[in-house]
Parts: structure tokens; sequence; C-alpha cells
């Protein structure tokens, strides 16, 4: 997947299970490592930051359904780090019938995506993720 996701070719969508986005990294991390390819940790955190924009969780809440509970951008590395950023959470705001309510929240932050989207003539808002322009 990882692999594919490098070859300059826009567009990749797969799916992961993890508890958090951090956990998602850290599994693929570990899934490349278990192919046997002898791979420093580094270089196959560059490839993963490289690949991988957006991660976007759904969870099992309490009540038993499955929400998005974080949108989160994968920034690029930091010495030997993969730095995130939440884009998204979400914020309960109650239950009813049982049933947990709630929204996406934006954290804010200006993910570094919009200037891609820019690039495209594709303009979002910045009330969108919660900033003012």
């Amino acid at each position: 997947m990882i692999s594919a996701m490098t070859t300059g070719q826009e567009g990749s969508l797969s799916t992961g299970h993890a508890n958090t986005p951090r956990d998602m990294l850290r599994r693929l991390e570990t899934m490349i490592l278990m192919t046997g390819y002898e791979l420093p940790l580094r270089a196959i955190r560059e490839q993963v930051a490289s690949a991988v924009d957006l991660i976007v969780q759904q969870s099992r809440l309490k009540d038993g359904t499955r929400k998005i509970v974080n949108i989160t951008e994968v920034q690029g590395m930091e010495g030997d780090v993969i730095v995130m950023q939440d884009v998204f959470v979400f914020e309960q705001t109650g239950v009813v019938e049982g049933k947990i309510q709630g929204r996406l929240k934006p954290t804010g932050i200006r993910p570094k995506f919009v200037e891609k989207f820019e690039v495209m003539g594709i303009n979002l808002p910045p009330a969108l993720f919660g900033y003012r322009a």
C-alpha cells in the first residue's frame, strides 16, 4: 500500500485498524517491518509520512454506534518523528434515548492540504476549520 502511494500518482485510499491515528502509524511501521525488508525505522517513517495525508478514524462509542471521531493530518517529519495534527475531533453534545449525540468540531488549525486545494481552484472557507483568514 505504502509503495503504491509513493509512486507519484495522486489519490489513494486504504483502511486499517488501530485505536488512534498515532497507533495507525505505528501499525503501518510494524506491518512494513513484518515484510522482512530490512529498512531503517526512519526510512519507513519517511515513506509513511510522504504517502499518508489524512487519517480518518471511526470508533465504536459506548452506545454501540460508530462515528468518525478524528480527522488527523499527517504533516511530515520532524527529526525521527512523524508530525500529526488533528483537524477535526468528535465532541459529544449529549445522549438522546441512549444514543450519543455529537459533531465533528474543528480544532482551529489550518491544514496544509488547503494550499493544494487552492492550487486546484478549490477554495474552502476558513470558518470550516474554525479559523479566520
